[in-house]
């Protein structure tokens, strides 16, 4: 039988495809995409065996020095308390946070915590993108979760995918235009990709860098809003990574 879990923060649910193709049952809780809020939600305690989700991170992020900077907060506070929260109300076995390398570790009465950072690069993947990942246990002995990481081979690599405006992507990725479509298509703003070229670009791009296969879509969003939801996910890789290793120690 599946390990049932729920998972916190889904926005369009990349972490969660992960689990569910290792082998977990994921039950998405509110999200504010859906017009969802966390603070309002209270699980059943002992119905879940796990808990997943990634906190917003714009309060953590070196962005967040320059929005202070230009006299304005953040759009999400620190949400780290309410996955503390929620954690404590379900008790499940164990739970699983994502967020920057300068988020917080999160502390839940009754779990010892693991802590580890992860580079996409690590797991064979051209995206440089860090990650933290805490892996809590329902008692006092902590496990490690055993994650196949590489040496970095080749020191040529990719910027890492972002969920800010439509197409942010680095400025060399900018100018660098794959098969349809050239440079100079690219900034005329014409090509085969149709309308909004540069955001339907970005989206492909986008999609490459986080290994969403090409016909991968949103229906519902518009081109720069699938560019923010995509560019906030973790990348396949990395999150059927981490959901193996969590298999592997909690079957």
């Amino acid at each position: 039988m599946s390990q049932l879990v729920l998972s916190l923060f889904p926005g369009i649910g990349l972490l969660d495809i992960a689990f569910e193709e290792t082998g977990f049952c994921v039950v998405r809780g509110p999200d504010v995409l859906w017009g969802g809020d966390i603070r309002r939600f209270h699980p059943t305690a002992g119905r879940f065996d796990g808990i997943i989700g990634g906190p917003p991170c714009q309060c953590f992020s070196q962005l967040a020095y320059i929005v202070r900077a230009n006299g304005h907060q953040t759009k999400f506070g620190n949400l780290i308390p309410e996955f503390e929260r929620v954690c404590l109300e379900a008790s499940p076995k164990w739970w699983l946070m994502e967020n920057v390398p300068r988020a917080p570790r999160p502390i839940v009465d009754g779990y010892a915590a693991w802590s580890t950072i992860l580079n996409n690069r690590q797991l064979g993947e051209a995206q440089n993108r860090v990650r933290r990942f805490t892996f809590g246990v329902r008692g006092t002995k902590y496990r490690v979760l055993p994650i196949d990481v590489v040496v970095f081979e080749n020191q040529q690599y990719e910027s890492a995918a972002t969920g800010g405006h439509s197409g942010t992507l680095s400025r060399v990725d900018r100018r660098r235009v794959g098969k349809p479509g050239s440079i100079q298509e690219y900034r005329k703003g014409t090509s085969c990709l149709g309308e909004n070229y540069k955001t339907n670009w970005a989206f492909k791009e986008l999609k490459r860098k986080q290994g969403l296969p090409e016909d991968f879509d949103i229906p519902p969003f518009t081109v720069a809003a699938k560019c923010k939801a995509v560019g906030n996910g973790v990348p396949l890789a990395m999150g059927r990574a981490i959901a193996k290793a969590v298999l592997e120690v909690t079957e």
